[in-house]
């Protein structure tokens, strides 16, 4: 998992709060479970004018102007600005893939939902939370202002606005370790990978007629 430490990045807004997971990834893109090629299918019934299917050729399909990824002034975006309870719905770790794939390696929100929260976390998306009113204060800037950029660091917890002004918040010190370390779970385990051996070892000794 790449680790994440700073970002400073442009800002794609998605006002509109309790946006859920098949919103984020329709279901009927759920078939692979490789990490990869989500991205073109990120919030696919919002970002297209016709219904999308799996290995489609989206270079094709019509866009919908209105929606925020096809503007020009969000383009290269690596930060998602939203609303209440992000993420909600589904458990599917699709969401997050996706959101990754397509380039977003930060969130910021009021709320989300907890179990998009941990996904996001495991697959190095840093899920932000700051107060309603912030949160407010950073659409009417963004919306103000094309190209909008904001500057994160993991390490001191802090998001800078173009003006200057830093935001703390908090984050939970294990999940933050994990980001910076670049660990998913099967990071963390492989940590203990001495330990692991030695067990087996030890198991394999102690009851042989187990591994018969």
């Amino acid at each position: 998992m790449e680790a994440f430490e700073r970002l400073d990045g442009i800002v794609v807004p998605i006002d509109r709060p309790n946006v859920d997971t098949d919103a984020i990834i329709p279901k009927q893109f759920l078939k692979s479970i490789k990490r990869s090629g989500f991205g073109p299918n990120l919030f696919d019934e919002w970002r297209y004018l016709d219904k999308g299917e799996p290995d489609q050729d989206n270079s094709q399909r019509p866009l919908n102007p209105d929606f925020v990824l096809n503007q020009a002034r969000y383009k290269g975006a690596s930060i998602l600005l939203a609303r209440d309870n992000f993420g909600c719905g589904s458990s599917r770790e699709h969401a997050p893939w996706a959101l990754h794939d397509f380039g977003i390696r930060a969130l910021i929100a009021p709320s989300y939902a907890d179990i998009f929260f941990g996904n996001s976390c495991k697959n190095g998306l840093l899920p932000i939370t700051l107060p309603e009113a912030v949160v407010d204060q950073l659409f009417d800037e963004v919306a103000a202002t094309p190209g909008y950029r904001l500057a994160i660091d993991l390490e001191a917890q802090t998001v800078t606005t173009p003006s200057g002004a830093v935001r703390h918040f908090d984050f939970h010190p294990g999940l933050k370790e994990r980001l910076l370390e670049g660990l998913d779970d099967i990071g963390v385990t492989l940590q203990f990978a001495d330990d692991i051996k030695a067990y087996e070892a030890r198991r394999m000794a102690d009851a042989p007629w187990l591994f018969v």
